[in-house]
């Protein structure tokens, strides 16, 4: 059987869920995705000698504002007042790993705001170290855990 879809009334209308009549539960989202560089724009940046200076604290407070933002950046996505956001950053072989976690206690879930917090993330890792690599490479952003609200836990696998 075919789930509804929450965000389209009876008449197909786009509309915001309401959420009035839900249980506020703790809820946590974590979303991942990678940028793919050259060694040598990797080296600058791990070495904290890129061009436009610190790229990984600069690209932490963006994707921090960037979550807090959301629901002005995702159409009937509910604005949310969040408890936190941590980013964590990962060295790969070829690039680094951006890692966001968002977490309240709220009605609703924080998935968009984890999503969105990796994707400012990667983006102003390539704005502030473009000038060493033009064809870096952003990809593979995905939840890969959540917690709370009526699904419960999930993780990727």
């Amino acid at each position: 059987m075919a789930k509804s879809l929450t965000h389209l009334d009876e008449t197909g209308s786009a509309h915001m869920v309401d959420v009035g009549t839900k249980s506020a539960t703790q809820r946590m989202a974590r979303a991942r995705g990678v940028i793919c560089m050259s060694k040598e724009a990797l080296a600058a940046i791990t070495a904290g000698n890129a061009p436009k200076g610190d790229v990984l604290s600069t690209a932490r407070i963006a994707a921090i504002m960037a979550a807090k933002k959301t629901g002005e950046l995702i159409p009937l996505c509910h604005p949310l007042a969040l408890d936190a956001v941590d980013i964590e950053f990962d060295n790969l072989e070829d690039g680094i790993a951006a890692t966001a976690t968002a977490s309240l206690t709220a009605k609703t879930g924080v998935e968009m705001e984890a999503m969105t917090a990796v994707s400012i993330a990667l983006l102003t890792i390539y704005d502030m170290a473009k000038a060493l690599d033009k064809g870096m490479v952003i990809g593979d952003i995905r939840l890969i855990e959540k917690r709370g609200g009526k699904s419960g836990h999930w993780r990727s696998e």
